[in-house]
């Protein structure tokens, strides 16, 4: 039997799934360091999705379809395994169902059962090894880029230089260059040189401290419930001290996922969010080239992917929304599955109904975003009458109905309620519809209202309406038929959806903040970026009377490769001008930046948080912190809802056995935040009458006495 027909043979398929178990049982039951964390998370992230991927036969998907669905689906059994196992375990009374014990058996057990069926459908499993034939060794070179990024985070967080951080980014600019410039470098390794990009991107962010960083965003809420899930060993569905944390409870991406990959790997909590995660988000990029590469060829779908890379949101606001990063997962899978025509029906649905739950337990606004774009595409072709059998009235109504059903009967409604929430402050806003102030600071900065703090600035936003200039122009080329792609309608229809809901985001009051205006334009280059290639291709035909592509290429790299380098820092950094970035600028920084709108967390809080939150019975004292202490180190490494942390100001009045919590930010720099206000720590006399109960230098604990 040739090598070939073994591979081929599900037998050796099973002997295959079970050896790798028997792997994984040892290095759990050992404990072995390194060897648990990455064959776990290798064996947890492809194997079981890999399986079902064979198991519905959808065989249409290529080499790298196959390992974007086999990884989707991981996810998603992961998640719907944990949520099984926790409602089956609260059933039975079973004390800490998603303890290692329950979450082990479980999803064992199931993966070796749905490798029986593999084994009793004799399903062909021809094309498990991946092939490594056109894949030159010295294409590993491009590994070089994320070791630099995690090198240099380590010389940055050791106090050294950011000279490795600066130097990698320069290679992703010309690798950039190699890429779109014609036999540089083959488009087969376009994926691989994608990945490498993105992991360079986001370790460079993610590392950057060895500990959580909010980036303004969500995060100290979803390390909050993840943390409880896993102290509880159990998730409730009925968490709501307040709507923000009830929303955000509902997730199971940032509940039962993370739990089960620290209690499985035994990664703590942290390294979970600042590795694992960031790892699987480096997909992203790679789902968006799979499905663009279709419509515009592999060049400008690999110039799509690394636009959507280079804008900032996507290394550092996304590393504070965990749940977010697992979302867009799903969301670009979903459209891969509703867009393709060749996966056959039966196969469709069932992936479908797969993603689309996932999608919807992953994160509600991306899932909400989703249906609209569905609605409005399904809409659109029934108006024109042109239907097409990709988007249907069942897909629209089940997705609907399975979306509701979930957000209304978890954690209280509060998701549910939000979006009732969220469409009150819009409509309360329509009256404002000419002061421009109420689209928030984002929009008008985006659309250059606002004024730029230093000519660096506004050299950054120059080249960041090029590359929205060049958006527009190519979306009208689109419309004008002036171009020589063509999409099918459904794609068509979403381009359009997508261009719509950006100008309403301009226009209408109040819209881009109910989720970010940066988030949003993040989402919307899923289907706007192509548009920028094919605008730079419409300009250079409209000059030169041809489409010369060696001048496309040029072109887009004279705008996208500074507007890379504004958007990282990079410049910044160079100029020493202000900046924004925690990975190349944190050691000039301000300090209210870097502690306060950044949310950097050091040492020594961290130590502080500890000690309080296991020496400080908080029933019998109440606690007074700063708002950067209470939003950030506090409910991360303390463990303490903010809903219990009184703010601390020039007018507080500390009652009873009152405990004060001071960071590094009041202990070293003399600073007090709240509320968006600024005191000096020495405006707050009642601290010199308080009893020191801990000290480590730079974080205080005081109490006053009795």
């Amino acid at each position: 039997m040739s090598a070939k027909s073994v591979r081929s043979d599900p037998r050796f398929f099973v002997s295959l799934i079970v050896f790798l178990q028997l792997a994984l049982c040892l290095v759990i039951f050992f404990d072995i360091p390194i060897a648990r964390q990455v064959v776990g998370f290798a064996y947890l992230t492809f194997i079981p999705g890999y399986i079902l991927v064979k198991l519905l036969k959808v065989d249409s998907l290529g080499k790298l379809g196959t390992v974007l669905f086999s990884v989707g689906f991981s996810i998603a059994f992961l998640m719907l395994t944990g949520l099984a196992v926790n409602e089956l375990g609260s059933m039975m009374n079973l004390s800490g169902p998603l303890s290692i014990l329950p979450l082990f058996v479980a999803l064992n057990g199931l993966i070796l059962f749905f490798t029986a069926l593999v084994y009793l459908r004799r399903v062909n499993i021809g094309g498990w090894k991946i092939a490594v034939k056109n894949f030159p060794p010295s294409a590993l070179s491009l590994a070089l880029l994320p070791i630099l990024s995690i090198v240099g985070t380590y010389f940055v967080n050791s106090g050294n230089s950011n000279s490795l951080l600066m130097l990698a980014l320069v290679g992703i600019s010309m690798l950039f260059a190699f890429c779109i410039l014609r036999k540089q470098l083959r488009p087969e390794l376009h994926p691989f040189a994608l990945s490498m990009i993105a992991l360079a991107l986001l370790f460079q962010s993610s590392l950057v401290s060895n500990y959580i960083v909010g980036f303004g965003s969500d995060v100290p809420v979803e390390y909050f419930v993840f943390r409880t899930t896993q102290i509880n060993t159990h998730w409730s569905p009925i968490f709501a001290p307040d709507v923000g944390y009830g929303r955000i409870n509902a997730m199971l991406s940032v509940t039962i996922l993370p739990t089960t990959y620290s209690t499985i790997l035994n990664l703590s909590a942290t390294w979970v969010f600042k590795i694992l995660f960031p790892l699987i988000f480096s997909l992203v990029p790679l789902g968006l080239y799979s499905l663009l590469r279709g419509y515009v060829g592999k060049k400008y779908a690999f110039i799509s992917s690394f636009l959507l890379m280079a804008q900032s949101t996507f290394y550092t606001e996304m590393l504070g929304l965990n749940r977010q990063m697992i979302a867009e997962l799903f969301f670009i899978l979903l459209f891969f599955v509703v867009l393709n025509k060749k996966i056959q029906t039966a196969q469709k649905m069932t992936s479908f109904i797969i993603f689309s739950i996932a999608l919807i337990v992953s994160h509600y606004a991306l899932a909400e975003i989703f249906l609209i774009f569905l609605s409005f595409t399904l809409i659109f072709l029934m108006i024109y009458k042109h239907p097409g059998r990709n988007v249907t009235i069942g897909m629209v109504l089940l997705f609907f109905v399975m979306m509701f059903s979930w957000y209304i009967y978890t954690s209280g409604s509060s998701v549910f309620n939000s979006f009732v929430s969220f469409g009150e402050q819009v409509t309360s806003q329509l009256g404002d519809f000419l002061n421009p102030a109420s689209r928030g600071q984002e929009v008008l900065t985006g659309i250059g209202i606002q004024s730029s703090p230093s000519i660096w600035n506004t050299i950054s936003r120059a080249f960041a309406y090029l590359t929205q200039g060049l958006i527009i122009i190519g979306f009208l080329a689109l419309i004008l038929k002036r171009t020589r792609i063509r999409f099918d309608r459904e794609y068509y229809v979403l381009s359009i959806a997508a261009m719509s809901l950006l100008a309403m985001l301009l226009v209408v009051p109040g819209l881009a903040n109910t989720l970010n205006m940066t988030r949003f334009y993040h989402i919307l280059l899923f289907f706007i970026a192509p548009f920028c290639a094919m605008g730079a291709a419409f300009l250079v035909k409209l000059v030169t009377k041809q489409e010369k592509e060696l001048l496309v290429s040029i072109m887009l790299l004279v705008v996208i490769i500074p507007y890379f380098l504004f958007q990282t820092g990079f410049m910044y950094e160079i100029t020493k001008s202000d900046s924004w970035s925690l990975p190349l600028s944190e050691h000039r920084m301000g300090i209210l930046r870097l502690y306060g709108s950044v949310g950097y967390i050091d040492e020594y809080s961290v130590i502080g948080t500890k000690w309080l939150s296991r020496e400080i019975n908080f029933a019998d004292s109440k606690l007074y912190a700063d708002g950067a202490s209470a939003t950030n180190v506090l409910s991360i490494y303390g463990d303490i809802y903010r809903g219990y942390i009184n703010g601390l100001n020039n007018q507080t009045q500390v009652e009873g056995h009152g405990i004060v919590y001071l960071s590094t930010l009041n202990v070293e720099y003399g600073i007090i935040t709240y509320g968006g206000n600024i005191w000096n720590s020495t405006e707050l006399s009642f601290l010199g009458e308080m009893n020191e109960l801990y000290t480590n230098g730079r974080c205080e604990i005081r109490q006053l006495p009795s």
